[in-house]
């Protein structure tokens, strides 16, 4: 970590929790933060898959917007159906700029009828705090500074929540609770960031700490830092922000037409109403120039995040923005941009690493199977 910027960084509330447990701290999003601790990455990442690991985002923004006629408002701002979200319900959102662009990706719970909860990207919260209040004039909007979050991932993540707050089972993906955890008052969502089911658990900052002590005292719980947390999204084929979608790239480029709620596309019937709708719409009718693919890597060697991709002229045809080495799979994997017409599924091209030329195939996605807790 470079020294001279460690005075800025800002710290979560698990910092001193972090260094007990020996973690290498890295600068990430302005924040002092675990990229991995002794026992490294790739058992990190394996023992998440096959049991749970507990990791710090508590540098996430957590905003909390609240008034008379909210659902409609957030609505003029994000291309989700929010009026007819159920309390307690959750949905992946996109915050969308007058040319089509994403501007951020966020998870949106609704409290209650005229409150929502926002947990937003660490290096967009403070330009998204900005935003919002710009454009929702009337509204109370919260940013719970320092607010813990933790996201305890992996299939034993169930019996751990489970353990401690019984009515916790009955929770499906995407919906949330007020819980008492550990004697400690939370709200959680079963959602998360791996593929894997698990939660992600609010608290307040002053019992971070010993929740999270409390969560670890499980045997087949583990921290887990940054590192693990990017190899399982990449394995999910889930976007990272300032990485694989940004303020350039539409919803419809990083495949993710999903993500907009039919009752706001084109013919639905709260048809567009959000930033940079009809650019969106022209794209979802005539194919954007380029799509987000996932790429099976031949060979060992990871092909890394700013690689070209050639086609069989040399002609570059598009870009890495997110690759490295699997554990779950045991293998190299990436995802980027290409042109259209090579985007289909089983395409060959390559990827240069190092000045060679590596095959890589466009592979669907996720690479590992999602686990999400459906019911």
């Amino acid at each position: 970590m470079n020294q001279n910027n460690s005075n800025t960084l800002k710290a979560t509330p698990l910092k001193d929790l972090h260094l007990q447990l020996d973690a290498r701290m890295v600068p990430f999003a302005g924040y002092e933060m675990p990229v991995q601790y002794p026992s490294g990455v790739k058992k990190e990442h394996l023992h998440t898959r096959q049991h749970a690991g507990l990791f710090d985002v508590s540098h996430m923004g957590q905003i909390i917007i609240t008034g008379k006629g909210v659902a409609k408002a957030l609505e003029t701002l994000i291309p989700v159906e929010l009026e007819s979200l159920g309390v307690n319900k959750q949905t992946y959102a996109l915050l969308t700029n007058d040319h089509g662009g994403i501007l951020d990706d966020l998870m949106i719970t609704r409290w209650s009828e005229d409150c929502f909860f926002l947990v937003v990207n660490a290096g967009c919260k403070d330009r998204d705090l900005k935003y919002l209040r710009d454009n929702l004039d009337g509204f109370n909007i919260d940013h719970m500074e320092n607010q813990g979050l933790l996201a305890l991932q992996g299939p034993a993540a169930e019996q751990v929540i489970k353990d401690l707050a019984p009515e916790s089972q009955e929770m499906l993906f995407m919906s949330g609770s007020r819980v008492n955890l550990a004697g400690i008052d939370c709200y959680i969502t079963r959602s998360g960031y791996t593929g894997e089911d698990g939660f992600e658990i609010s608290a307040p900052p002053e019992f971070s700490e010993p929740l999270a002590r409390k969560l670890l005292s499980y045997e087949r719980v583990r921290a887990a830092g940054l590192g693990a947390r990017d190899s399982l999204r990449l394995e999910a084929g889930l976007c990272l922000y300032g990485h694989d979608i940004d303020a350039q790239t539409t919803p419809i480029q990083a495949s993710l037409l999903w993500s907009i709620s039919k009752s706001r596309r084109s013919d639905g019937e709260k048809s567009g109403g959000f930033p940079g709708a009809e650019i969106i719409f022209q794209e979802t009718m005539h194919g954007p120039t380029r799509k987000r693919v996932g790429l099976k890597v031949e060979g060992r060697a990871p092909v890394r995040e700013g690689a070209e991709l050639v086609n069989k002229k040399n002609e570059v045809i598009g870009i890495v923005t997110s690759g490295g080495f699997g554990p779950t799979l045991d293998a190299p994997l990436a995802m980027g941009y290409v042109k259209t017409e090579y985007s289909k599924i089983g395409t060959e091209f390559g990827a240069i690493v190092r000045g060679k030329v590596h095959p890589v195939f466009v592979q669907k996605m996720p690479f590992v199977p999602n686990r999400y807790y459906r019911g």
